[in-house]
């Protein structure tokens, strides 16, 4: 059965480094999550301060600690500067074999392929390594950018779930879409080994 306990291995692919967050991190994640365009479609409000970013970080790091969650930081390889982060926002081995996908990326590096690059990654990671059987992604029904990029993954649209989640707005239909092991083992994957 997979446990991280707190190791969040580094992970490469051609132009990203996914690694684990630090403190240093927070102005850039801060710089992120306080766009209200990069926020819109994620369950939090914009973040108001630095301390907020470096509170998140810190809370992310403890749920890898605790196998309840895994996030990496996306780096950009040729600049340092980190663009964002994803990771597996839960996973259950035992009886499913299924995790759930998380993402998001700074607005001067959308539509250029980086989450992409990012999202095959860690789908190797949690076939390969986690021995996943199912990964799902939930996407707000109205986010078009985030269906459109799982859906060129290979993912599957199963349908709407009505609200699944609650925010600060209130409750939130959310659509589901998965890639099977099966599936993903046909397609293109583009090995991302960890370093």
């Amino acid at each position: 059965m997979y446990t991280c306990k707190g190791y969040i291995p580094e992970l490469e692919t051609p132009r990203l480094k996914l690694r684990r967050m630090t403190r240093q991190d927070a102005p850039e994640i801060y710089r992120c999550w306080s766009d209200r365009e990069v926020t819109r479609f994620m369950n939090i409000s914009p973040m108001t301060s630095v301390e907020e970013a470096e509170e998140m970080i810190g809370f992310l790091n403890d749920m890898a600690e605790i196998d309840d969650a895994i996030r990496w930081g996306i780096v950009d390889k040729s600049t340092g500067r980190l663009m964002g982060s994803c990771g597996y926002n839960s996973w259950q081995i035992k009886g499913s074999y299924r995790g759930e996908i998380g993402y998001e990326i700074h607005k001067p590096y959308w539509r250029k392929g980086y989450m992409t690059e990012a999202l095959k990654a860690i789908l190797t990671f949690g076939f390969e390594t986690m021995r996943l059987n199912r990964i799902e992604g939930l996407v707000d029904h109205r986010n078009d950018g985030s269906s459109a990029l799982l859906a060129s993954l290979g993912f599957t649209r199963e349908g709407l779930l009505r609200q699944v989640q609650h925010t600060a707005s209130g409750f939130k239909d959310m659509q589901m879409y998965s890639l099977l092991y099966e599936e993903w083992q046909k397609g293109d994957k583009n090995h991302a080994a960890p370093i």
